[in-house]
């Protein structure tokens, strides 16, 4: 619990150094090597086979070998295992993250600077950029942090309670597949399709549970927590994923605003279901707003863990 917490507190504070090596950056590099080797991109037959063998060999080892790593230095010295674990713990939550990167495209907006807006909210979505207004930049970040509220703090907080860094990074190693192979598209459909299907799996309970948390917090802040109680409730299915939508409608119902609708991909319009009330245009402010959203069910879904987890182990 000691590094749980520590650890959990450092994210709060800081976001994660460029010079320091994140581990998602080896798993990265895993993902790549094993698709090159057991992976012929002009001949898909048994892809689907070979994805279940990468989505196998990257859990074992995203959770292997921070295990081992951990007992090593647990065994050399408690207070060791200790400082790694919390740095481990550091690494995988990222909320302070999310909200630096965030708060990037915010700052260019408020400078009227729209070439800069659409660069930095470029490397967040994977839509096109080029010919998003203010207000769609607004929307985009605004979506963006909705949807990582789950992926990126509840979810690994979730696991980091259950099994600890160990079961955080065996999360990210899925999370990190599902990013990089985990796509509906000729390419990847059949290789990617266990990865995907594992990150939804990860993400079921803890997308649910972070639905109706942002309901609470969004009476805390004094936003319209019966609205988005109301619009959880209404579009929690309205999305290609089983889970996005959880956090998304919360987020919309709270703020009276809407996503989705007509996007551009790679140079096409497509129409994707809405979810909220377009009661009002997406702006700057609701960025601020996203943040403490986000910061408060951060800091709520810790408390909660460890309350329950003091009351286990007593």
């Amino acid at each position: 619990m000691l590094a749980l917490t520590l650890g959990y507190l450092l994210d709060l504070l800081i976001a994660d150094p460029r010079w320091l090596y994140h581990p998602v950056r080896f798993i990265g590099l895993l993902i790549n090597f094993i698709e090159k080797s057991i992976r012929n991109a002009e001949n898909k037959k048994y892809d689907k086979l070979k994805g279940f063998i990468l989505l196998g060999i990257v859990m074992v080892l995203s959770y292997s070998i921070p295990y081992a790593f951990l007992r090593l230095c647990s065994i050399i010295s408690p207070l060791l295992g200790i400082v790694v674990e919390t740095i481990m713990v550091f690494q995988i939550m990222a909320t302070k993250s999310l909200k630096t990167e965030v708060m990037k495209v915010y700052r260019k907006i408020k400078a009227n600077d729209i070439d800069g807006a659409r660069k930095f909210i470029s490397y967040l979505v994977s839509r096109d950029t080029e010919s998003l207004s203010f207000s769609d930049i607004s929307k985009a970040a605004v979506e963006t942090v909705s949807e990582n509220i789950v992926d990126g703090v509840i979810s690994p907080l979730f696991f980091l309670i259950i099994g600890g860094a160990p079961l955080g990074f065996l999360f990210k190693g899925v999370s990190t597949l599902d990013s990089m192979v985990g796509y509906k598209n000729d390419k990847y459909y059949d290789f990617g399709y266990a990865s995907a299907k594992m990150d939804d799996l990860l993400n079921y309970i803890p997308a649910r549970i972070t639905g109706f948390l942002i309901v609470a917090v969004a009476f805390i802040l004094g936003y319209d927590y019966k609205s988005s109680y109301r619009i959880l409730l209404r579009d929690k299915s309205n999305h290609s994923s089983p889970n996005s939508a959880w956090s998304e409608a919360a987020v919309a119902g709270a703020l009276g605003i809407q996503f989705g609708g007509r996007v551009p991909y790679f140079g096409k319009i497509f129409e994707k279901p809405t979810i909220g009330d377009n009661k009002k245009e997406v702006d700057a402010e609701d960025i601020i707003k996203v943040n403490r959203i986000l910061y408060l069910s951060s800091i709520s879904a810790m408390l909660i863990s460890l309350w329950i987890k003091w009351i286990l182990i007593r």
